[in-house]
């Protein structure tokens, strides 16, 4: 019997979370030892996390752009 992947995407936590997630992931599909469903379905579920913790970091990034220009701490609004 197989474990199959959650059915929808889950969100992660937090950065560190999805980084972990990330870490785990690398390390199965370069042990080769996958079938081909599930090395899918784990490069999917990577490009997934990659997307959040890019969409995590841009978001930081705004911010640091905000504080920088204003001096002080302001309320962040993302775009």
């Amino acid at each position: 019997m197989s474990k199959k992947p959650p059915a929808g995407p889950v969100t992660p936590a937090s950065y560190g979370e999805a980084v972990q997630h990330l870490e785990e992931l690398i390390a199965g599909l370069e042990s080769g030892q996958l079938p081909l469903e599930r090395l899918l379905a784990q490069y999917q579920r990577g490009t997934e996390l990659l997307k959040y913790c890019r969409d995590s970091l841009q978001a930081v990034e705004d911010q640091v752009k905000v504080l920088d220009q204003q001096g002080a701490l302001k309320p962040w609004m993302p775009e």
